[in-house]
């Protein structure tokens, strides 16, 4: 650890820290991340103006920047992660008031080659779909929204927040209300529909009990599951699968969409599917997709 690094620790930055973990539920990792980027941040400017982070303007930030750059030899990554740490913070101090003006505001990323999404294989989703014990009621009711997430693409705030009304088992679609408040019709296919069937007839009432709720999905407080709560029972899940890699809710989602271009799918009928507003951010996927092409051509190709 070099002498920049080592940190005062700041009541700021620890507010911060805690804020994104209540808020947004992510991981100890990410939220470390963010707490040592702005420690780092915070030490340098200790050092060099003998001020706080939270008394630095928009030009002392780009010559930190650029140290960074220049002097640590920052990657474009690392660069991009730091002022996304900078700006999220500084958000939140605006927004808590403790600055009134936002020296982060005009910051801009730089330019990062896009990275294929995280996926599972489609023997990694069986094994996943078959980890809840469906002979009793929590097990059953995570099965159906396992079974949910994967037929629909949906994102995990428009899962857990589905309510029974979004729900039309007769025609074996969910309707949601996405970014932008944009209304799409969702098939979730067969299985997918007779788990939640089963689920909607017995488990459901059975977690209510006494309480009135219509959420879709509740949990045993009769409220809706939080992201965090549903990130945490994948993440169990993902352990009684075997399945070795770091998965999310929106692992699933990325599934979903790689899976259907395996079969074959058009990627407007995606696009449509995943509630992407713009054909360009559908089209990560493509690459998922090619790469996987090769993989079989590699395999299979008596030249290859």
């Amino acid at each position: 650890m070099n002498a920049e690094s080592a940190a005062i620790a700041n009541p700021l930055i620890d507010a911060f820290a805690d804020a994104l973990w209540l808020s947004d539920g992510l991981a100890k990792n990410s939220i470390e991340a963010y707490r040592r980027d702005l420690a780092q941040f915070d030490a340098w400017l200790r050092r060099r103006h003998h001020i706080g982070v939270e008394a630095a303007d928009a030009a002392t930030i780009q010559a930190y920047l650029a140290h960074r750059i220049e002097a640590e030899k920052s990657s474009p990554r690392s660069t991009a992660r730091l002022t996304s740490s900078l700006k999220r913070f500084y958000q939140h101090l605006l927004r808590e008031k403790f600055i009134s003006t936002n020296p982060a505001r005009h910051l801009a990323s730089p330019k990062l080659p896009r990275s294929l999404p995280k996926s599972l294989s489609e023997r990694d989703v069986d094994a996943l779909l078959a980890a809840p014990n469906i002979n009793t009621p929590l097990g059953l009711r995570d099965k159906a929204m396992l079974e949910t997430l994967y037929a629909s693409g949906l994102r995990v705030t428009e899962l857990v927040t589905l309510k029974v009304p979004q729900l039309s088992l007769d025609m074996g679609v969910v309707r949601v209300m996405g970014k932008g408040s944009k209304e799409r019709l969702v098939p979730i296919g067969e299985a997918a529909q007779d788990i939640v069937g089963e689920y909607v007839k017995t488990a459901r009432e059975e977690i209510l009990g006494a309480k009135i709720s219509d959420d879709l999905f509740p949990s045993q407080q009769g409220r809706a599951m939080s992201r965090q709560m549903f990130w945490n029972l994948i993440k169990r899940y993902a352990l009684k699968a075997g399945i070795s890699t770091t998965i999310s809710p929106h692992t699933l989602r990325h599934a979903f969409a790689t899976h259907l271009l395996n079969h074959g799918a058009d990627l407007r009928v995606v696009q449509l599917l995943l509630g992407h507003a713009d054909i360009t951010t559908t089209q990560i996927y493509t690459h998922v997709a090619q790469e996987r092409l090769k993989q079989i051509h590699a395999k299979h190709h008596p030249r290859a």
